[in-house]
């Protein structure tokens, strides 16, 4: 199993483009293994749009992987959305990792587009079963209750053949559809003693479906900072956390402190069967977050990436 350190972002937490491009090279030169986008279209607070990230990063850097930490797959047209992960895939030469979800039923994008999110497991399933299908066959046709397409067809072709599809989420139906369609899963905010379970279950469910999922094909993803609990930014971190449903104590979550604490973290995460992490750094301002990120560049990466390789 060969444990792999990406890095993530959700909200912008950068003062310009300027800014944000400096730490993509940054993480381009330095060691990390890929970089992953939130999916948000609808906050009070910015965010990129994860496919657009995707094709600029594609533009921007030669060796870094990057994904999307999930794209939410109902609030897109999934013809629309096979071609752009092809079209992505097929630029960067096969550094896209895509990873899907269906979105929680609180997301504010439902209230904002008036539409309902009752459904929206079933429309995932279809519009998943139909991107695989655009990204290898030459012609697809297929009759859903949601999605009814006539010899639709994506050209050019992933270079990743077939293109990895993770799937995120911690439900029942997220299990099931892992193990079904996934080729790989990424977690949610789930703290390192719940993950094992969830691990499991899709074993044992791709093991039923006589399928399996890589062992170096689970990820997970916490923030972290190189600092202490007592400031503010983890102060606040930790405060998103306890308002969650249900609360989660920031202390199972979070990694403060130095070197030491998150690299105790990713092997808690490791010890649950974890290989793949998108880290997020707890940090304000352009100055912080570039340095947080080389901290981890220099104390962690060597260490971790050493141990997996």
């Amino acid at each position: 199993m060969s444990v792999r350190v990406g890095l993530g972002l959700a909200a912008f937490p950068f003062s310009a483009a300027d800014a944000f491009w400096r730490w993509v090279d940054l993480c381009e030169d330095g060691d990390v293994d890929s970089l992953w986008q939130t999916d948000r279209l609808v906050s009070p607070r910015p965010f990129l749009e994860t496919l657009s990230v995707m094709a600029a990063l594609a533009g921007r850097t030669q060796r870094l992987k990057f994904g999307m930490n999930v794209a939410v797959v109902p609030f897109r047209d999934p013809l629309v959305l096979a071609k752009q992960c092809a079209t992505i895939d097929f630029l960067s030469q096969g550094r896209l990792l895509p990873a899907f979800g269906v979105g929680a039923d609180t997301a504010p994008e439902w209230r904002a587009t008036g539409r309902s999110a009752r459904q929206r497991g079933a429309q995932a399933d279809e519009a998943l079963l139909l991107m695989t299908r655009l990204w290898s066959e030459a012609r697809v046709t297929f009759q859903g209750s949601h999605y009814r397409y006539r010899d639709a067809s994506v050209d050019p072709k992933p270079v990743q053949q077939p293109l990895p599809l993770w799937i995120g989420g911690s439900s029942r139906a997220a299990i099931r559809r892992t193990a079904t369609i996934g080729s790989g899963w990424l977690a949610g905010i789930l703290p390192p003693s719940q993950v094992d379970a969830v691990v499991e279950a899709i074993k044992r469910e791709s093991a039923a479906l006589g399928r399996s999922i890589d062992a170096d094909h689970y990820g997970a993803s916490f923030a972290f900072r190189f600092g202490s609990w007592d400031e503010p930014a983890v102060e606040r971190a930790a405060a998103d956390l306890a308002q969650r449903s249900p609360p989660l104590p920031a202390r199972q979550y979070l990694a403060v402190g130095g070197r030491a604490e998150i690299r105790a973290r990713i092997d808690e995460y490791t010890a649950a069967g974890i290989s793949k992490f998108v880290l997020r750094p707890i940090a304000e301002g352009d100055a912080d977050v570039l340095s947080q990120t080389q901290r981890l560049i220099d104390e962690v990466l060597p260490e971790v990436h050493g141990d997996g390789a």
